[in-house]
């Protein structure tokens, strides 16, 4: 068995890969018998001289090897006919922008192995660069915050060399000492921009001093989950179980907390069908405090109203004019700053790739070589080598033909 790891394609580039020097050396070093090279690459923040010093080969034609692991989508013409792919594919949702790409992946035979199906018997993924979008989303709103006030101008995370230098950087700017910041999300993502608020000093305090105190002694920040942010409508008791599987009957309580932060960090994940966190309507109200929003999650016209589209690591905030519900400058008087950047943990490219690959190695590799025994690979297997829809993703057939 040979294993390729391959060059990304998407643009804008994106520097990440699968696997570190270090990790593909204890790759080789684990299973001495199967192979592994690299294929050749000018965007990767890792040079190929790092792959080579660690011992492993470096080459521009992958099409000899059995599976090919990447990042993001691959290009359709990168795709190789017979082969097994792993990379997010961002299919299984049925986004409209890679339907051709599901339909290229059949007609080629390739049978690709999507992360974000990729899940423990419990149901929890078992891979994802969700810690890293959490902070990186997090330094980006503090980012924001500057950039629509003018008081400092933090770097972009992009252009630094790894995470200490970027939480040196946040660190080293003044914020005000009264700022008060909302995040929400106690998975991946939440509890990373947590982890980033800390490590740059800002205090974490309960939700009941956070809406009935003002603080003067630094900035203060408070973390909900899913019960602080939701309420039943009957003025019944939270049931997380309940909530989970059906959330009608509920509704959003999160306006307090507008009302009382200047920041508001999205990290939660949205369910579909579940109440809107914050609407268009609560943007007007006349007691509205929030001035910056760092949409981590990133749900277009969705829980979060002001996130109109995304925004890019070139371009990294918009303006949301409450009043006319569009967007504009932020400069304009008493819009709110969006932060809304889609792919976070591509700014820290060295960091991300070492978590991930970490988690490559660590448990799914070893279902690759030795076997599936759980089915772990089969439930994230959406083609096979048939060129055939596997049997959990047949309600991709209409989309693949177009029906989306």
């Amino acid at each position: 068995m040979k294993f390729g790891l391959i060059r990304e394609g998407k643009l804008p580039p994106d520097e990440r890969v699968a696997l570190t020097p270090t990790q593909c050396r204890e790759f080789m070093e684990w299973w001495p018998d199967v192979e592994l090279v690299v294929q050749e690459s000018e965007v990767r923040r890792i040079s190929a001289e790092e792959y080579i010093d660690a011992g492993v080969s470096v080459v521009a034609d992958v099409s000899d090897c059995d599976v090919l692991i990447g990042v993001k989508e691959v290009n359709i013409e990168d795709l190789i006919a017979g082969k097994t792919f792993l990379f997010f594919s961002h299919t299984y949702k049925k986004q409209p922008y890679n339907a051709a790409l599901l339909a290229a992946i059949l007609e080629k035979k390739v049978s690709l192995i999507d992360y974000e199906m990729l899940k423990k018997p419990d149901g929890n993924r078992i891979i994802g660069f969700g810690r890293w979008a959490g902070i990186v989303g997090a330094y980006n709103g503090l980012r924001a915050w500057g950039l629509r006030e003018k008081t400092f101008t933090l770097p972009r995370a992009i252009d630094g060399k790894d995470l200490d230098e970027m939480i040196s950087q946040a660190k080293a700017e003044r914020l005000p000492q009264s700022l008060k910041i909302v995040l929400t999300g106690y998975g991946r993502v939440g509890r990373g921009a947590a982890e980033l608020l800390d490590a740059v000093g800002i205090r974490k305090v309960d939700q009941e001093a956070f809406l009935s105190q003002e603080f003067s002694d630094g900035p203060v920040y408070t973390h909900l989950g899913l019960s602080d942010y939701n309420a039943r409508e009957d003025g019944g008791e939270f049931n997380r179980d309940v909530f989970m599987s059906d959330p009608k009957g509920y509704k959003s309580s999160f306006l307090s907390y507008a009302c009382a932060a200047d920041i508001f960090i999205a990290g939660h994940f949205y369910a579909q069908g579940s109440p809107y966190i914050i609407s268009r309507e609560d943007f007007k109200h006349p007691l509205m405090r929030l001035k910056v929003v760092a949409d981590i999650s990133c749900d277009i016209d969705g829980p979060v109203a002001c996130t109109l589209r995304p925004s890019t690591v070139a371009d990294p905030v918009y303006g949301y004019d409450p009043e006319n519900e569009c967007e504009c400058s932020i400069d304009t008087p008493r819009s709110i700053t969006v932060m809304a950047i889609d792919n976070l943990p591509c700014e820290l490219p060295r960091d991300a790739s070492k978590g991930f690959g970490r988690d490559m190695l660590d448990h799914v590799i070893p279902l690759l070589i030795e076997g599936d025994q759980d089915g772990i690979l089969a439930g994230a297997r959406e083609t096979n080598l048939d060129g055939e829809l596997c049997e959990k993703f047949k309600y991709l057939e209409g989309y693949v033909a177009g029906d989306y």
